[in-house]
């Protein structure tokens, strides 16, 4: 077994045994709520906040058994779309709330304690130890990362021709409208982080999580766009394709993923208007910016996978012509 491989398998069941203790305290949270032993979420009734952490549990129970059907025998038998889309959410997932834990655990260090829990409880949550604010922490890190080695290694596995190439070796095509639609979000997403207010309906609510959500939303919006792009248009033409690829999967990622998971959030608060909950950013803003990320996000990664697939063929068309030859 190569070294390569080796090294996803381990990771695979390093990511699993990391998200378990952020799946024990969602289903503690649930269960708490429901007999009346644990406080509920500020801004939430008790159905609201039962149903949002039990949401987080089903998520969670998938996280695990995707980074599981990674490494086990049984996930080359699961369909590859159904695998691909999960790895492809759960990365999108990570790779934006990674740079929150770390200037959380970093502000934790300096002192800040507020910023810290804020961190922590992502703001919706009831106050929590010190001890579950850091197992969470450990969860999101270590599926992060375990992910980001396991996901590669089952790829490989499964499809070794999906990242062989160059760019130029596929057909050049029109780019697509989710390439320009997820830049323009991007350039809000970075605009608010650099401190912009238009659009922003309550700047003193604004923290630093806020900032750096912000700040990872626009960097991936961007990236997934170029890559796009960089794809679709085949230039430049000697770039490896695994390239784009690889930014193209994590920026489409994160366009869908976390604005599916804020859409319904955001349209929940403009219906309810719950007096303890307020979003820095106005409403109908965020509600238009949100689907325009899911619908940029869906998009790319078609385009993505069409492109794979056109370029595939190709290549083996183009194997299985000098095979003919060569057996002349």
């Amino acid at each position: 077994m190569e070294r390569w491989d080796r090294t996803g398998r381990s990771a695979a069941y390093g990511a699993a045994l990391a998200l378990s203790p952020y799946l024990l305290i969602k289903v503690s949270w649930v269960i708490g709520s429901l007999v009346g032993v644990l406080p509920i979420g500020k801004g939430f009734g008790l159905a609201e906040w039962v149903v949002l952490n039990t949401v987080t549990v089903g998520m969670a129970a998938i996280g695990i058994a995707l980074a599981l059907a990674l490494v086990r025998p049984w996930g080359m038998r699961i369909p590859g779309a159904l695998v691909a889309f999960c790895s492809w959410v759960g990365s999108g997932f990570l790779v934006s709330v990674l740079p929150v834990v770390l200037v959380g655990a970093l502000l934790a260090v300096g002192g800040d304690s507020q910023a810290s829990q804020a961190s922590q409880g992502g703001g919706d949550d009831p106050a929590m130890p010190a001890w579950e604010g850091v197992l969470v922490e450990f969860s999101f890190v270590g599926m992060g990362l375990g992910l980001a080695l396991a996901v590669p290694a089952y790829l490989r596995r499964r499809w070794p021709d999906a990242f062989a190439g160059r760019v130029g070796d596929g057909p050049r095509t029109v780019p697509p409208w989710a390439a320009v639609v997820g830049a323009a979000v991007g350039l809000v997403w970075l605009y608010w982080a650099a401190g912009g207010t238009l659009g922003i309906a309550h700047p003193a609510v604004r923290n630093t999580d806020g900032y750096v959500l912000a700040a990872g939303y626009g960097f991936w919006a961007l990236a997934g766009s170029a890559a796009v792009w960089t794809l679709t248009r085949a230039r430049p033409a000697r770039l490896p394709r695994w390239v784009p690829l690889v930014f193209g999967w994590v920026g489409s990622g994160s366009l869908f993923a976390w604005s599916a998971w804020k859409l319904p959030l955001m349209l929940y608060v403009a219906l309810a208007e719950p007096p303890d909950v307020t979003p820095p950013e106005n409403l109908t803003v965020a509600v238009v910016l949100h689907l325009c990320a899911v619908a940029a996000g869906a998009t790319m990664l078609r385009t993505l996978v069409r492109t794979r697939t056109r370029t595939g063929t190709r290549t083996h068309t183009h194997t299985h012509s000098h095979t003919r030859v060569a057996g002349r």
